[in-house]
């Protein structure tokens, strides 16, 4: 049996009229860059995520890079953030020329310990970067608390978690600012790069919106150094016709999450075996884990990687080396050890497949195929 870690092709066929007719209206159109497609995608996804402004732009991590611009992060400044995250959550800070600096995880939910943020805490420290990681959202009650005794801001890199909650409050509406990205394997995903930015704060909208046009605030005049970030007709269109879809998306995984977790109990895989992920809503109904990976704790992983692959399963680690330890940021000077449970996870994390559209018999497989591997 072929289990592959994503299958965009089933949810396509299910919605490719409505696709089509979609972006056949912006071809009837012909305006392909900004315009009233791309509005009216912002408007959706300001509605969906409970805030006055949503902020279009060209990817993920152009959101990350125009927000921390947006804020006057650059030389001389600080933000804190996790070690464990995909690279532009690190790289936006660079690239400004400001430091990263890296604090540890929570061993349970892999997302930035508030605890060592308050510790980070230093006079040069501009804004704190959480990062809702596989699609749960970061402690933000205590990040904000923290951030608000500073006087910092906070970005949260939403990328993976558009529709996850926390306290009830949608991912994106509860920091300074909030980033997306549509890349195509996220659970809202776009036909090639596209992202987006949320934020309550009216001036702030407004500069988003400038830094992402070459800050220009009128033709030709130019009263800022910004970026070329512009969001596409076509991608805004297919968003927006994917994004009443996205809940119910969502909720797919959550199932497919809790079969995967009554499966493994039924296979004997306890947690000294296998560690199922945390999920803070079994705490907290009031939390929303949007399940964009479902990612295990597993002993000997690569091993146990290599015996998934050989059986047709995908899988794929998210992710293997902290970023301190990234060879483009060792001149930060920072060492192995600084992180440790970031080290950790890094050694034992394996994501497994959870799109919508997978088969209770092809969860099954998956979860046979790791019972046998740890038997063997």
């Amino acid at each position: 049996m072929q289990v592959p870690l994503l299958d965009l092709t089933p949810q396509f066929k299910k919605i490719e009229r409505e696709i089509r007719d979609a972006i056949d209206e912006v071809l009837e159109s012909q305006q392909f860059i900004m315009g009233k497609f791309v509005q009216d995608f912002e408007s959706a996804v300001a509605e969906y995520c409970d805030v006055p402004h949503a902020v279009g732009c060209a990817s993920g991590s152009d959101a990350l890079l125009l927000s921390l611009m947006a804020l006057d992060v650059g030389p001389g400044t600080e933000v804190i953030t996790t070690p464990f995250s995909f690279f532009s959550t690190a790289s936006s800070i660079t690239r400004l020329g400001a430091t990263p600096v890296f604090t540890d995880i929570e061993p349970d939910t892999f997302n930035i310990s508030p605890d060592a943020v308050e510790a980070a805490l230093g006079p040069e420290t501009k804004a704190i970067l959480p990062v809702h990681l596989y699609g749960q959202m970061a402690r933000m009650d205590r990040i904000i608390a923290i951030a608000a005794d500073a006087g910092v801001a906070v970005v949260e890199d939403a990328a993976q978690s558009i529709g996850a909650r926390f306290a009830g409050r949608p991912a994106g509406s509860i920091g300074t600012v909030g980033c997306f990205s549509f890349f195509p394997s996220k659970n809202l995903g776009a036909f090639g790069d596209a992202g987006l930015m949320t934020t309550s704060d009216d001036k702030l909208a407004q500069k988003l919106r400038v830094l992402r046009l070459h800050g220009e605030r009128e033709k030709y005049v130019h009263h800022e150094i910004g970026i070329n970030s512009r969001l596409d007709a076509i991608q805004a269109a297919v968003l927006k016709t994917k994004l009443p879809y996205l809940d119910g998306w969502s909720d797919a995984r959550r199932a497919n999450a809790d079969l995967y977790n009554k499966l493994f109990i039924e296979k004997g895989l306890s947690p000294e075996i296998v560690q199922i992920p945390f999920d803070l809503g079994n705490q907290d109904k009031e939390n929303r884990h949007i399940y964009h990976q479902y990612t295990l704790r597993a002993p000997d992983r690569d091993a146990l990687m290599r015996r998934l692959q050989s059986a047709g399963i995908g899988c794929a680690v998210y992710y293997p080396v902290p970023l301190y330890l990234q060879p483009c940021f060792q001149y930060l000077d920072y060492r192995e050890g600084l992180c440790p449970e970031a080290e950790k996870a890094a050694e034992e994390v394996i994501s497994l497949p959870i799109y919508p559209e997978l088969t209770d018999e092809q969860q099954e497989y998956v979860v046979d195929t790791i019972a046998d591997f740890y038997r063997r």
